[in-house]
């Protein structure tokens, strides 16, 4: 499986590492489509080293209240055909479309890189519990701990720096919500390395705003969690 062969990155987790998570970031743009105002949140992950790599994200949840179907998509799947909706979409980066007409308006999920065809996140198995259709749905699913990865980590698709991501930080998904309204509060941890394959994973947990506090934002400093395996 995918999923496992991503995590056999490192088969032990060490105390010391060259990697280290800061915290989230979440950045807020405003834009307008189809008649529709929108608040556009992209979420990062900050690190501190310059090969830190991202290889998944897992334990996603709201802590605030039940997640609802809040958000907006205006991919290319099957499910929604490039029409902006909160009805039919997928959490896909490879289906959004356009990188203009689409996915500037557009909720997904990655592991770093350009929203696209030849990006290689996945879900990982925590959405089939939630639906038979994974994450090929409009909304997120409440009650369950959901995660995604990057299923080809040898690209460094995850890696700060990367296309996609800045010198610190690596893109984690993009969430598309009506003006003004309140995204929740979201749990989410991340597993990384510095890098250099074979090298050990560590992990890192706690939560973001949507939107931040004092709106455009830098998300609280981060609780680095317990370093042990999924």
């Amino acid at each position: 499986m995918k999923f496992v062969a991503s995590m056999a990155l490192a088969a032990a987790v060490s105390s010391v590492a060259s990697a280290t998570f800061v915290q989230y970031v979440v950045v807020k743009t405003s834009t307008t489509n189809s008649g529709v105002a929108l608040d556009v949140y992209n979420v990062f992950a900050r690190f501190n080293g310059a090969t830190d790599t991202l290889l998944n994200a897992f334990n996603f949840n709201r802590v605030d209240g039940t997640a609802g179907n809040m958000f907006y998509h205006k991919d290319n799947s099957d499910y929604n055909g490039g029409v902006l909706s909160k009805q039919y979409g997928t959490w896909s980066p490879v289906l959004t479309g356009s990188a203009t007409l689409n996915r500037p308006f557009d909720s997904y999920l990655t592991i770093g890189g350009l929203a696209g065809a030849t990006n290689t996140t996945n879900a990982d198995p925590s959405w089939n519990s939630a639906s038979a259709a994974g994450w090929n749905r409009p909304d997120l699913p409440s009650g369950f701990n959901i995660g995604w990865f990057n299923s080809s980590p040898p690209n460094l698709q995850g890696r700060v720096g990367g296309a996609g991501n800045t010198a610190t930080d690596v893109r984690l998904g993009q969430f598309v919500v009506d003006a003004g309204a309140d995204g929740g509060t979201w749990n989410l941890k991340v597993g990384y390395n510095n890098g250099v394959s074979g090298s050990p994973v560590q992990f890192a947990e706690t939560t973001f705003a949507l939107p931040a506090p004092g709106a455009i934002a830098l998300l609280g400093l981060a609780g680095l969690a317990g370093r042990r395996r999924r």
